[in-house]
């Protein structure tokens, strides 16, 4: 029998897999096994070298679609393997580290304009994939927001939806996602984080950064939000499944998810946790979001309840809410309604 982390892992996101590319047999093969959470990690790096071992094969042939495709699927498999599991950090980072590498190659074989970005910040650095749409002269650049457990290698896809009308991406680990985390501690502040990469962002030609959008999923639709009530070069923002505050729901969120908060968030104490979940709100600052909003939210969101997105649209000055009535968290059980929601909010506004 699954034990109830796994079980839980499942119940809240296994449409967010398929819907960033794992493929839904893998899905249920790599699952289906598991009894324990111990064990998690291990079996998806292991689902993950299977996967990069296709796209080596492919790549000594000569077939680079081949060869790409699969070398996401192994970026894929490495990040779920680690996302919320954080029992072993030493086994977390080299997950972290497999699936950065595995993307790289990914981004070689289909998408060989795309480029890592390094910003210096705080005495280490953040990073963040650039990629354009083919053919673009100068376009508008979106950026796109991990939330609490993702990072950057789970947004090829997500990149797609913005790239295939025309528009520029700039995936981003922020202070405690991905390999930005290694150095940084998530924060309530993200803006710090964006004001830097905008900055940067300004002085690449192949993108037109007076034209920027951001976009966030999970809690990283609160820092677009927060982030554009900030700064004013953001010229557009949507959110998707983000919450006004972390604080009024960090108890009833599954234990994997509180352990990961826990984590990512440096806290040293149950209770410093609890306080840093209380600091991370948009109370008093929606008032200066005065930038088209779009939030986009599942009326069935199991982590965050909906009237967070109702409170959000409330006190922003321009703000547009859609509500998905069957949508879960994230609404990735509808892809097929957000992501053109989305990626048409941006045409529309940049």
């Amino acid at each position: 029998m699954r034990d109830s982390d796994i079980q839980s892992a499942i119940d809240h996101w296994a449409p967010r897999f398929t819907t960033q590319g794992v493929d839904p047999n893998d899905f249920q093969r790599v699952t289906s096994t598991l009894e324990n959470w111990s064990n998690w990690l291990d079996a998806w790096v292991s689902n993950g070298d299977m996967h990069a071992e296709l796209a080596a094969e492919a790549e000594r042939a000569g077939h680079k679609v081949s060869a790409g495709n699969a070398w996401n699927r192994a970026a894929l498999s490495y990040h779920f393997a680690k996302f919320v599991w954080v029992l072993d950090m030493t086994k977390h980072k080299f997950a972290t580290e497999k699936s950065i590498a595995a993307l790289l190659r990914a981004h070689k074989n289909l998408d060989p304009s795309a480029r890592r970005i390094e910003i210096p910040f705080e005495g280490h650095q953040l990073v963040g994939n650039l990629r354009t749409p083919p053919g673009a002269s100068n376009p508008p650049v979106v950026i796109l927001l991990p939330g609490l457990d993702s990072t950057k290698e789970e947004f090829f896809n997500w990149e797609n939806v913005f790239l295939t009308r025309g528009l520029a991406t700039f995936s981003l680990d922020g202070p405690g996602q991905g390999e930005s985390g290694f150095y940084f501690a998530l924060r309530p502040n993200y803006e710090s984080a964006i004001k830097v990469a905008i900055d940067t962002l300004l002085t690449i030609r192949e993108v037109d950064a007076k034209r920027l959008g951001i976009v966030g999923v999970s809690m990283g639709g609160y820092y677009a939000a927060r982030s554009a009530a900030h700064d004013s070069r953001i010229k557009a923002a949507v959110t998707v499944g983000g919450s006004y505050d972390t604080g009024s729901r960090y108890d009833a969120r599954p234990p994997i998810s509180r352990a990961a908060f826990y984590q990512y968030s440096g806290a040293h104490s149950i209770e410093e946790a609890r306080a840093i979940a209380d600091s991370i709100t948009l109370e008093g600052c929606l008032h200066n979001l005065k930038q088209p909003l779009l939030v986009i939210f599942g009326k069935k969101d199991r982590l965050v309840p909906y009237q967070h997105a109702e409170r959000v649209v409330a006190e922003a000055r321009n703000a547009k809410l859609v509500m998905i009535d069957d949508g879960n968290h994230v609404c990735n059980n509808y892809p097929y309604l957000y992501h053109p929601l989305a990626g048409d909010w941006m045409v529309d506004h940049l």
